[in-house]
């Protein structure tokens, strides 16, 4: 099985896994019904997302957090919501591209989610927020 390589890679993933993803009980209906997706519009925009982050093309200029947040006001976005999005993310890369960057698409799609989680429920997007110091302990010096 080959790797993501090109554009085209990019667009049947996203295309392959945005038909699995309307016909998922779960997540489907929040495409279908809540956002009411128009899949054409959208199947560019998210192709240079995934190009700009398994490449760094630089082609993604929106504010997808700005999107979800309008979404989570109408149809509040829970884990199992995420969780499912990665699910079939990761079985629509598994089951078409093997290698590094196949590999990458599944790691930046579970830290995306994660990330995106947090941000809905109004904390930071950062796995660093978990850190906090002992009792007493004096702030770092600033830089």
């Amino acid at each position: 099985m080959a790797d993501l390589a090109v554009r085209a890679d990019v667009e049947h993933l996203v295309s392959t896994f945005y038909e699995a993803a309307f016909q998922d009980p779960l997540i489907g209906p929040v495409f279908t019904e809540i956002a009411k997706m128009d899949l054409d519009h959208h199947l560019p925009i998210m192709c240079d997302f995934w190009e700009t982050v398994l490449f760094n093309a630089g082609l993604y200029k929106r504010n997808a957090l700005q999107v979800h947040f309008a979404l989570h006001s109408r149809h509040p976005l829970g884990p199992d919501h995420f969780e499912r999005w990665v699910t079939l993310w990761s079985a629509t890369v598994d089951a078409r591209y093997s290698g590094p960057i196949a590999d990458r698409a599944k790691l930046q799609a579970g830290r995306i989610a994660e990330s995106m989680q947090r941000r809905l429920a109004g904390r930071s997007g950062s796995l660093l927020e978990t850190i906090s110091r002992r009792e007493g302990m004096a702030p770092a010096p600033e830089v």
